[in-house]
């Protein structure tokens, strides 16, 4: 019983000598609530494209905006999506939009490269319609491309045949076409070398194709699909090259160079030393594109 009443004596103390100190504290003034109607959530759509319907989400960004938008691209089949760096994109002010291409991860219609082109343009297509844009309080005079491995390529593709798209990065973009242009021997050498390598990424996801046709698209386009053939219709524009240790790193810091020796002034390089899903670098690699990001916004 003494030690009970010791220990309650000790706790009436403490409790005394603490409360002229709350009672000094002032209040913390209540920050501004956002309002229902502009807090941040996420909308989900299927996007039209060419006969088919695309699975898409877009990550809104809180705040009434309107919001730059980054579009988010996956890669070859897209088993690494990169909805970490959405989040984190979205907590920095940016809605994201996220779709998979026609025939790819359930979306209706049959996957190509060339395909995958044109629904880039179409996602593009969806942002700025008004009353899409409305809906997503999203900005469509300011969207930015942002691809990963087949997205980095896609980014590629669509801002060059886009001027009004601000900018691009790449997460180890894959070039295709540079790649189909090391292969040796003939072309229909080429072709199956490719077709292999392709189909060792994984082909169930994607429908309508096979690795061989795929082979055969970039062979057919490989001279105006190559970065390299893109740089004069984007040169005037931000680029952030980023590149890992999986063996894209060459191809890409040609292009980033090549950007340089045409008088882009904007273009950021950086390396980080992981595998090609950036596996061991997610926070690193969110930080640099929130810090790209926000100069290019």
């Amino acid at each position: 019983m003494t030690m009970r009443r010791e220990c309650l004596a000790l706790w009436l103390c403490l409790t005394l000598v603490a409360m002229p100190a709350l009672a000094d504290e002032k209040p913390t003034a209540p920050q501004a609530a956002i309002p229902a109607t502009a807090k941040a959530s996420m909308e989900t759509m299927q996007i039209p494209s060419h006969g088919g319907l695309m699975n898409a989400l877009v990550y809104v960004a809180a705040g009434e905006g309107p919001h730059p938008v980054v579009i988010l691209l996956h890669g070859f089949p897209g088993n690494e999506r990169n909805l970490d760096l959405a989040q984190d994109m979205r907590r920095a002010g940016w809605d994201v939009l996220f779709f998979n291409y026609r025939g790819s991860w359930g979306s209706s219609g049959d996957f190509s490269f060339a395909h995958a082109i044109e629904d880039v343009a179409s996602a593009i297509g969806y942002l700025r319609d008004p009353g899409n844009a409305k809906r997503l309080r999203a900005d469509p005079s300011r969207i930015v491309l942002v691809g990963h491995s087949m997205g980095g390529f896609m980014a590629v593709q669509g801002a060059a045949a886009d001027p009004a798209i601000k900018g691009i990065a790449m997460i180890s973009g894959a070039d295709f076409a540079q790649m189909f242009g090391q292969l040796k021997g003939t072309k229909p050498e080429a072709v199956k070398a490719m077709a292999a390598g392709l189909a060792k990424e994984g082909m169930a996801p994607l429908s309508g194709c096979t690795p061989e046709s795929l082979a055969q698209q970039v062979a057919d386009h490989a001279a105006t699909w190559s970065f390299l053939a893109k740089v004069d219709t984007l040169k005037s524009r931000p680029a952030f090259v980023i590149t890992s240790d999986d063996g894209l790193a060459p191809a890409d810091n040609a292009f980033a160079d090549a950007l340089k020796k045409s008088g882009d002034t904007r273009v950021t390089t950086l390396h980080l030393p992981t595998d090609h899903a950036y596996s061991d670098q997610r926070t690193e690699l969110s930080a640099a594109l929130l810090k790209w990001l926000a100069a290019v916004k």
